[in-house]
């Protein structure tokens, strides 16, 4: 049995023999060093694999994933970004260590892949108002549009040999997004997408459905070349069996799909119709809110919808009155003359929430920093401050939205609040209400435009704008659907 050490000399030294025996034909990158080498990765846009917001930050679960690499190896990443039809040829001439690309290995490929880190499946998607495909056999001589070069394009070439006339349309479009866009205008009839971009669409576009899930789990993982480092691949593969094993994947994945599904397409078509009907005379506050507070207006506005409905004479059976359900103890802190005025009620809100924001430790880092706040929000800071030391208790991380959802509902059990001093509270609630604010910002994200000061200025945004959500940011082709 070999020794830890022992077995990473052995790898480097069949590494460098085939190096030598390839000669100068072969092209392989150096391993990454601080200072020296960056971790270079070929990536294509797409809303979980690479994608910038209006502020140029970039966020998305493999490129997370990667920057945990890097930051494990201590050096940089470098992201190339590149279409996912390209990247196999790029990663042959040697252009990159591997690529993510929320890719699946195909049976048989010689090309080595890191242990998967999640598990997917294809999917048929029409629009709501289509006849469902619900068997296989339903595909005989229609046209199904997928992404070129991509997973679904090569399971239905799998089953073009049971489906006489399956016609596969390859498509050019910049993400799933954009192609589940043409299936919501009704531009596309069939279209075949990865399940974990249907999960992230569905919560903004009510219209779209999942007709046929084909049966088979596939993998993904990130992808080398034939040219790879034998000691980055062993280092890739040790690193994505701790992340699943110490939890960190687990965060990262939270961040992106720990929202979906929450809301149900009625819920979704409620607040589409909205923000056409009742958001443009609110717009004007909630931008007002952002020059006070400095969170981003959509934020402010997805806050007082799960609050209100954007009623300003909302009033509740406790006491909280106005679009921002603001408690009156609050409200006269905050100096708030009438909670029902809708600006008074919107400024004051945000204001308080930024408070509840900068209360919080400053190592608590976004988006955690905000969907804690919004808890304490909901529960008031006494309570969650309770919530916060029964996590330290009970050894889980008060700074983790991820392990504080955890937390928050015990709250509300006898054996947990009768040793708390704060008492007893909805922390269940607390928790949905910040699930439910998650989704109806990314909704707001992808269909309104950021407010940016003049000359920027120390309110724009504060950095908040769709990656707060933990979702890709807008895709301007894609349009709700009806």
């Amino acid at each position: 049995m070999f020794s830890t050490p022992c077995l990473r000399t052995l790898v480097l030294l069949l590494g460098s023999l085939w190096l030598a025996a390839c000669g100068d034909q072969y092209h392989t990158l150096p391993f990454p060093t601080p200072a020296q080498h960056d971790l270079v990765v070929l990536i294509p846009p797409g809303p979980l694999t690479y994608v910038a917001d209006e502020g140029g930050k970039v966020g998305g679960l493999e490129h997370d994933i990667v920057e945990a690499f890097a930051q494990d190896l201590g050096v940089a990443a470098r992201f190339v970004v590149a279409p996912a039809n390209e990247i196999p040829a790029r990663l042959a001439r040697g252009e990159a260590h591997f690529a993510a690309a929320w890719y699946s290995p195909e049976k048989g490929s010689p090309l080595p892949t890191t242990p998967p880190f999640m598990l997917s499946h294809d999917v048929i998607v029409q629009h709501e108002a289509s006849l469902p495909i619900d068997d296989l056999s339903e595909l005989e001589n229609r046209s199904v549009h997928v992404l070129a070069g991509s997973r679904q394009a090569a399971t239905l070439r799998a089953a073009q040999a049971g489906v006489p006339g399956l016609r596969i349309v390859e498509e050019r479009y910049s993400d799933a997004f954009a192609l589940l866009a043409a299936v919501a205008d009704r531009r596309v009839e069939v279209a075949a997408v990865d399940s974990a971009h249907l999960a992230i669409a569905l919560q903004f576009v009510p219209s779209l459905q999942a007709t046929l899930e084909f049966d088979e789990e596939e993998p993904v993982a990130w992808l080398f070349g034939e040219r790879f480092n034998p000691e980055l691949r062993v280092r890739a593969d040790a690193f994505i069996q701790r992340i699943q094993r110490d939890g960190t994947l687990a965060r990262i994945e939270d961040r992106y799909f720990g929202h979906v599904r929450r809301l149900k397409a009625a819920d979704i078509a409620k607040f589409v119709e909205q923000m056409e009907t009742a958001l443009p005379r609110l717009r004007q506050h909630f931008v007002t809110a952002q020059r006070q507070s400095g969170l981003d207006w959509r934020l402010v506005a997805a806050v007082a919808y799960q609050e209100s409905r954007w009623d300003a004479n909302a009033v509740s059976p406790t006491g909280v009155r106005g679009i921002m359900m603001l408690t009156e103890e609050t409200a006269d802190r905050l100096g708030v003359s009438n909670r029902l005025d809708a600006r008074e009620s919107i400024v004051a809100g945000a204001r308080y929430l930024d408070f509840l924001r900068q209360l919080l430790p400053a190592a608590v880092s976004e988006p955690d920093r905000t969907w804690l706040a919004l808890a304490a929000y909901n529960i008031g800071p006494g309570h969650f401050n309770a919530a916060r030391n029964l996590a330290r208790q009970l050894k889980a991380d008060p700074d983790s939205w991820y392990e504080m959802k955890r937390i928050l509902p015990l709250l509300a059990q006898p054996k947990y609040y009768e040793k708390l001093k704060a008492g007893r509270a909805r922390g269940g609630e607390a928790v949905i209400l910040v699930e439910n604010i998650r989704s109806y910002y990314d909704i707001l994200s992808r269909h309104e435009s950021a407010f940016q000061p003049p000359h920027g200025g120390p309110n724009a945004m504060m950095g908040m704008s769709a990656s707060l959500a933990g979702a890709p940011g807008r895709s301007p082709g894609l349009k709700p659907g009806r």
